[in-house]
């Protein structure tokens, strides 16, 4: 296949049309796309340029909105011993804008557990100094705190525990195995781990979407041959490609290795730099791009204006044919995008300095998170298909 993807990696170069028929999920039409738009009341550019490209029926989400059943979003971020970078923001991004637009309520799971069950740390105490700036991150995108539950497993276990062992007792080893891959040396921990990934699409009696990159998708295919015996609805995914690392195209972006990556915590200037290093669609010499024009489809540095960087589809559109046709070179183009980069950094770090009372708010003291801290677990009679 020559490419490897699941929840703890993602190897080799994507073919994301052949994704799609690997995991059985589907595409994302234009036909899907102008019933958001109409629903919504515009398109999100993460959706409008393809960045989200496949779901799983994202139709019945739009359907129960709209006749009165409506739906929850839940998405969730494991820390590790690396910052956060800017792709981690994504999911978060396009939920917070679900949440804007629908007026749902949003889960947003902290496992605090995960890499170390996965042995990618050491100990759980490795782990601790980043849940804390990870929950900050979150918190200080914005989201409407009275909506939102930002929980960590560890911490809210007391509550999920119950339900994790319902998830559990219908899922046998063999279909974990051929779903996750899991070997002889996985932990049991890890084993165990997805039937709590499940446990929030549980937090409502109503079906979940959950924005997420497509490698988390195994968790979900689980639930959806679960939930539908303990009474619950099978969720609803919304399924994004993979950010590209600063080195070239379909190379993927690690906190791990910061050359790749532009890290939350890093200072603005620092970021300047990596971005002016960056890997670009243009030729060896201005002279060459000018006859022969750049190639965008490859640069690193237009992909990221098409994600964050330039929300106006008519001027990505000037960029793309100025880049084409050589009258744009990589110079003044990824200066811009620096400069696009510092702005970001220096405000998302402006808002952080104010996050702390958002994110008790939204694990502790606001409406929906007062209300999950009495939230207790009761299977229903088998759901009928919906």
């Amino acid at each position: 296949m020559g490419y490897e993807v699941t929840p703890w990696e993602v190897k080799g170069k994507i073919d994301y049309e052949r994704l799609i028929e690997d995991f059985g999920v589907s595409k994302i039409t234009p036909e899907l796309l102008e019933r958001i738009r109409s629903t919504a009341g515009g398109l999100h550019p993460l959706l409008r340029r393809g960045f989200f490209f496949a779901h799983r029926d994202l139709e019945k989400v739009l359907k129960d909105y709209e006749e009165g059943r409506g739906f929850f979003l839940y998405t969730g971020r494991a820390p590790s011993k690396s910052p956060m970078h800017i792709g981690h923001l994504i999911p978060f991004l396009m939920t917070k804008w679900l949440q804007e637009k629908f007026g749902v309520n949003t889960y947003i799971m902290i496992p605090d557990e995960e890499k170390y069950l996965a042995k990618k740390v050491d100990s759980l105490e490795e782990v601790e100094p980043r849940v804390r700036q990870d929950i900050l991150n979150i918190a200080a995108l914005g989201f409407d705190e009275d909506r939102t539950f930002i929980f960590r497993d560890t911490e809210f276990i007391g509550r999920m525990y119950k339900a994790a062992v319902h998830v559990a007792r219908h899922i046998n080893f063999s279909t974990a195995k051929a779903v996750f891959g899991f070997q002889g040396e996985t932990s049991i921990g890890l084993i165990f781990y997805p039937a709590l990934q499940i446990v929030p699409t549980l937090f409502e009696h109503r079906r979940p979407l959950i924005p997420c990159a497509i490698d988390q998708d195994p968790y979900f295919r689980l639930q959806r041959d679960v939930a539908p015996k303990l009474g619950f609805y099978k969720t609803a995914e919304l399924l994004s490609k993979f950010v590209w690392g600063l080195l070239g195209p379909g190379t993927k972006m690690s906190a791990s290795e910061p050359e790749t990556a532009i890290l939350l915590n890093e200072q603005p200037e620092t970021a300047v730099k990596k971005i002016l290093n960056a890997f670009t669609g243009g030729r060896a010499t201005k002279e060459e791009q000018r006859r022969l024009g750049g190639r965008p489809e490859i640069c690193v540095v237009y992909h990221w204006y098409t994600l964050l960087f330039e929300e106006d589809d008519k001027k990505l559109a000037e960029r793309e044919l100025a880049c084409r046709t050589g009258r744009l070179l990589c110079g003044p183009c990824k200066r811009e995008l620096a400069e696009r980069v510092k702005r970001f950094l220096e405000e998302h770090q402006r808002r952080l300095k104010h996050a702390e009372k958002k994110a008790r708010r939204m694990m502790y003291d606001g409406k929906l998170a007062s209300e999950m801290w009495n939230w207790e677990f009761k299977p229903r009679q088998p759901l009928q298909p919906y």
